[in-house]
């Protein structure tokens, strides 16, 4: 910036003022030389003259000013402006993008006047946003790994585990949310090949969010005593998740977090649904619901508080890891207990971490990829049992097991339904590899409930094949067995030496 001195001449007579350098005119060195005189006169010069010269000499000085401002609004332009729009446009040739609109729900009181508004702007990649909204959007983050990219493989396990009922009423959201603009066109290439249907059908979207629009992620607090890169990654996470829940808030009525390294269940969605209805019809009131108990996999939200989710995340983005910040945030929606559901519906599938590549091998016990469908029961057996395997673990979902000690013939395990239901299909897995396996049973449909002394048991049963090489596995049972039952038994038909255990059983019923 130019301090510039402009000099202001007096007329003789007056009393002497400050110029714009804040000296007294009469009083500076040149005026002192000059005998006092700062006007430019000489003796006995015609006045007439004087007023011309004067004025030439003003003429000249505002025409030097105007140059010099020229000059120096010329250099600003060449290398301020000149700069960011050649920035600007060497992207077009590579990424062809345009300026994404949310879909607002002006029924959220954070949206009505626009109270606390969160500064952000997006580019949309790839899609067409529906301008209706949908039962569920689906949102998850992604940026460029230095071993592999799960997030084509998490897509197609989103969509090909949906049915096409499912897959209408749901809009899966990816902001690609690396800086590093040739792999964001890569990415794009490779999702609009997979996933053109997906995308003009709007239950699909890509977005990106400049640098531009993120607070600093260098020197940054770090609490925790966690490294300096350790808490850019995960600062800029909770940012990346922060836009993304914000551009997302009206797509859906609910709001389902993922990462880009997951695997699904089958029809996921119906039995989101289904849960849902299910608190609903209790009453209950919740902030978040878990369809996996692995860090921010499978966390539901309804999307009237995705506006104060982004805005928590965004204040909050140094603090701690997002999932750290989204139980606070429950907390601070008066759900003061996690609502997990079992099995999971999600499954961590990544190997190496987007964090410096590190391994990372994360699994969810609790995650079944098939469509869990047993019905509620009780689980009784006179086995002796193992620690804590406990026989209802064969009849939940997830990894844990029954583990008894040598049965004996006449021994069983026997599930009682809570309703009676017309059973269609039994799947029954014994042993750990090649040990362990129940080498001679019965696998038995029951009626009438009857008290077994603290147990319950039926009345009758009724056969319905062997249990062979550990497993058993039929189906359209209600063919040959068309009423409802209220049990199912396996009986040890012969007595083992080995140990016993009983990994799953799972069936299928109609109403």
């Amino acid at each position: 910036m130019i301090n510039q001195c402009t000099r202001v001449s007096l007329p003789p007579g007056l009393p002497p003022r400050l110029s714009r350098c804040g000296r007294r005119e009469r009083d500076s060195p040149s005026a002192a030389r000059s005998g006092g005189r700062t006007d430019g006169r000489r003796e006995g010069a015609d006045p007439a003259q004087l007023v011309l010269t004067e004025m030439r000499r003003h003429s000249k000085k505002r025409y030097a000013v105007v140059a010099l401002l020229l000059f120096v609004g010329g250099l600003y332009f060449i290398h301020f402006l000149l700069p960011g729009q050649a920035k600007s446009n060497e992207l077009i040739p590579h990424e062809l993008t345009w300026q994404a609109e949310r879909l607002i729900n002006k029924d959220i009181w954070v949206e009505q006047g626009d109270y606390l508004p969160l500064n952000v702007s997006y580019q949309l990649l790839a899609g067409t946003p529906s301008t209706q909204q949908r039962y569920l959007s689906v949102g998850l983050s992604s940026i460029k790994r230095k071993k592999g990219s799960y997030l084509v493989p998490t897509l197609q396990s989103l969509f090909s585990q949906s049915s096409p009922e499912e897959c209408s009423s749901m809009v899966v959201v990816v902001l690609l949310a690396d800086f590093d603009v040739n792999w964001r066109v890569d990415t794009v290439r490779e999702i609009k090949t997979a996933f053109g249907s997906q995308l003009e059908q709007g239950q699909l979207v890509v977005i990106h969010v400049s640098q531009d629009w993120y607070p600093p992620l260098q020197g940054l607090k770090r609490n925790y005593n966690d490294a300096p890169e350790r808490v850019t990654f995960r600062s800029k996470q909770n940012l990346d998740y922060s836009f993304l829940i914000h551009y997302s808030a009206g797509l859906g009525q609910y709001y389902l977090q993922l990462e880009d390294d997951v695997s699904s269940a089958k029809n996921f969605l119906t039995t989101i649904k289904r849960h849902i209805a299910e608190l609903e019809a209790k009453k209950t009131t919740w902030a978040m619901l878990e369809f996996s108990a692995l860090g921010y996999i499978g966390k539901l939200h309804k999307s009237a508080d995705l506006p104060l989710l982004a805005r928590f995340l965004f204040l909050f983005y140094q603090e701690m890891p997002c999932d750290w910040l989204m139980s606070h945030f429950r907390m601070v929606m008066t759900q003061k207990e996690a609502i997990l559901f079992k099995p999971s519906l999600f499954q961590h599938m990544g190997t190496f971490s987007s964090f410096q590549g590190t391994y990372n091998r994360l699994k969810d016990k609790d995650f079944e990829e098939g469509l869990y469908t047993n019905p509620s029961a009780d689980v009784y057996s006179d086995m002796a049992v193992y620690q804590k395997h406990f026989p209802k673990l064969a009849w939940e979902a997830g990894e844990e097991f029954f583990w008894g000690r040598s049965p004996e013939k006449g021994n069983h395990l026997t599930v009682v339904f809570t309703d009676p239901a017309v059973v269609t299909g039994i799947y029954i897995e014994t042993g750990s590899g090649s040990k362990d396996l129940l080498e001679s049973a019965q696998v038995e449909i029951g009626h009438n409930v009857v008290a077994a002394g603290e147990d319950k048991t039926c009345q009758e049963f009724q056969s319905v094949g062997p249990v062979e090489n550990g497993r058993f596995e039929m189906h359209d049972i209600d063919k040959k067995h068309s009423n409802a039952s209220s049990c199912l038994r396996i009986k040890v038909t012969a007595a083992q030496k080995d140990w016993v255990i009983i990994r799953k059983i799972r069936i299928t019923t109609k109403p």
